[in-house]
């Protein structure tokens, strides 16, 4: 397979991305619902599988060992192909009397494999496209991305949903469903196998002194303002790295524990149907914008796009409504505007590891907005136990006031990611 393909982005971005995002989705959220349905506290949901973000904090001590050895591809379809393995793992070790200690060990596994995967596919994206793509094309990766992760919650949701109510056993749908979702990855490594074109070769990765591990830590760190970016990334996500840990539990919950009680099946749908259509839309269209006019004019917009929704379900959990049709609204919204917010932010973080050693600038960008994520997740489920569901989901709002607050002391060039016409 050395006969090199035409670098069309239309053409391997979107698989691409749909097999970064379904790893993550599979191990962040999708774990949460599964170990709730089995019968797990929400104080453990939240910290044990907070713990899994751990990887992707820490990929950027990995990262140069990406740009220093071997092409960018390998290192993908080698890492999808251990992604395969470890699901497979998780639904063959659900059955066995240790099932929680046994799968967090191969979730794991799904974790290291997961974040060097993005490492490379990240790097990827950012060899094979020049700017003004990287900007358009920022709304149909992030897109497929979310897809993926909606997919998670939705679709493989609604199947677990499905096959509970047939089997009547919890634990062997579980156990079912991860195994056909280890069977997808692998189809989908063997297609990004067969769309992703040859741009590298391995002569390319015999770098100069200049591209050393450390050196390569040095020129990320000695960025001007750095520091400001970094508090920026950490701070973006803070009140939605809470809310993605407990929305679920929110909805599957009993009335008088505060939640919703909707089925297994009806979050799966609420996510993978009218969710997936306005995260898709929502990120199109971030992405779009800001190819038009630039990061500038639509990064406070966008933040707030991002945050400002997650005041809905306060009022799902203050009112408890009865239709799950009010859950399916909030949901449209808040990924509506999730879609939009997260192109700016992704954007800004390309925007960050310019330089040398982008793949691994990159790596570092995102192990801190993984930081960002894990710490508030970790105690996400202690806080909803001791404010209960109205109080956690308001605190949810007042936490995103601080990113918000830094978009006027970040810097970055206004029009940067917007399409060249004539002159830079």
């Amino acid at each position: 397979m050395d006969k090199p393909i035409k670098n069309n982005p239309w053409y391997w971005v979107p698989p691409l991305y749909l097999t970064e995002g379904i790893p993550y989705v599979l191990i962040i959220t999708v774990s949460v619902i599964m170990y709730k349905n089995l019968g797990i506290s929400n104080a453990d949901i939240g910290l044990y599988t907070s713990f899994l973000y751990l990887p992707w904090v820490i990929k950027p001590f990995w990262s140069p060992l990406v740009d220093l050895y071997a092409t960018k591809r390998k290192w993908f379809l080698w890492m999808q192909l251990l992604l395969s393995l470890a699901f497979l793992g998780v639904g063959l070790s659900l059955p066995t009397n240790q099932f929680f200690i046994i799968s967090l060990a191969f979730f794991w596994v799904a974790s290291f494999a997961s974040a060097t995967n993005d490492i490379a596919s990240d790097g990827f994206y950012l060899l094979a496209l020049k700017e003004e793509q990287q900007s358009f094309f920022i709304g149909l990766r992030s897109t497929f991305y979310r897809v993926a992760m909606v997919t998670g919650q939705g679709l493989f949701v609604i199947l677990a949903g499905y096959l509970e109510e047939r089997f009547g056993d919890n634990t062997q749908a579980w156990s079912l469903t991860m195994v056909l979702i280890a069977s997808l990855m692998f189809l989908l490594t063997l297609i990004n196998l067969w769309t992703t074109p040859n741009i590298e070769k391995a002569k390319d990765y015999v770098k100069a002194e200049s591209l050393t591990f450390w050196k390569v830590f040095e020129s990320f760190f000695s960025k001007k303002e750095i520091w400001i970016a970094l508090a920026f990334i950490l701070l973006y996500r803070l009140g939605e790295s809470q809310l993605v840990k407990m929305a679920s539990p929110f909805l599957l919950d009993s009335r008088e524990a505060g939640g919703l009680a909707l089925s297994t099946t009806d979050v799966g749908l609420i996510y993978g149907t009218f969710g997936i259509i306005a995260l898709s839309l929502g990120g199109i269209i971030g992405g779009i914008v800001i190819s038009r006019d630039g990061l500038g004019k639509w990064m406070l917009p966008m933040i707030l796009a991002l945050n400002v929704p997650n005041v809905f379900y306060y009022f799902l959990s203050y009112f408890q409504p009865e239709s799950a049709f009010y859950a399916g609204a909030v949901v449209i919204i808040e990924q509506l505007g999730y879609g939009f917010g997260f192109a700016a932010f992704m954007m800004y973080l390309i925007y960050v590891a310019e330089g040398p050693a982008k793949t691994s600038h990159y790596a570092i960008a995102t192990g801190f907005m993984a930081l960002g994520m894990m710490i508030p997740g970790m105690v996400s489920g202690f806080v909803q136990e001791w404010l209960g569901y109205e109080g956690f989901f308001l605190w949810v709002v007042s936490a995103a006031i601080p990113g918000i607050m830094m978009v006027k002391y970040v810097k970055y060039p206004y029009y940067y990611g917007k399409k060249k016409t004539a002159e830079k």
